[in-house]
């Protein structure tokens, strides 16, 4: 059974500085609100795809269990992103796959998705590298994520650290789970060193 690293799925309630090197996995790229429509049937298609990828990869050889639901946003606005409507905001759904899954699998598991979902041919393997970052572990609702954001900020500021890439989150509990006690997710920001006394 191939295996994830655990600290790709692990962090501190307290904001942290941690690397990450590259990983791959399903994605799918849209825009409009979370929670709306677009995002909804986009959610259902990845896990559509993912659902036929982790049946293919079994009757292949090499299992897997469904990973996390992941998601990197972002806004293409001058604005600070919590100030764009939510129906401009983009993002990327993202399932991370096993390193060495051969990639023919995951072609196979679109094409056999798309018999049923119309979005299935958006559904491709992408790879990305964070490299450092800042996370903190989110526990309660969505809508409060705001207040650890400060806090990851804050460890930035003070670690003279500013943004490198996408805004990520990874999604531990259910995503239609609505009890703020059982809602985590982990709050992730790739980061580089800033300008801070430099010329």
């Amino acid at each position: 059974m191939n295996t994830f690293d655990p600290a790709w799925y692990t962090a501190a309630d307290e904001p942290e500085l941690v690397e990450f090197g590259t990983v791959r996995g399903l994605g799918i790229t849209g825009r409009g609100e979370p929670g709306g429509g677009t995002h909804l049937e986009s959610i259902q298609t990845l896990f559509a795809v993912a659902s036929a990828l982790v049946d293919i990869a079994a009757r292949s050889g090499a299992p897997f269990d469904m990973p996390r639901m992941e998601g990197r946003w972002w806004v293409e606005d001058d604005r600070p992103p919590l100030e764009v409507p939510r129906t401009e905001w983009c993002w990327q759904l993202f399932l991370r796959l096993p390193d060495d899954l051969p990639a023919s699998l995951a072609d196979q598991a679109r094409e056999s998705a798309g018999n049923s979902k119309r979005l299935a041919p958006r559904v491709q393997l992408v790879t990305f590298t964070e490299g450092g970052c800042v996370q903190a572990m989110h526990n309660g609702p969505y809508s409060e994520e705001p207040q650890t954001l400060a806090k990851m900020e804050d460890l930035m500021s003070d670690s003279d650290l500013e943004p490198n890439g996408l805004h990520h989150e990874i999604y531990l509990s259910d995503l239609t789970e609505t009890d703020p006690a059982k809602m985590h997710t982990i709050l992730r920001q790739p980061v580089r060193k800033g300008r801070q006394g430099g010329p």
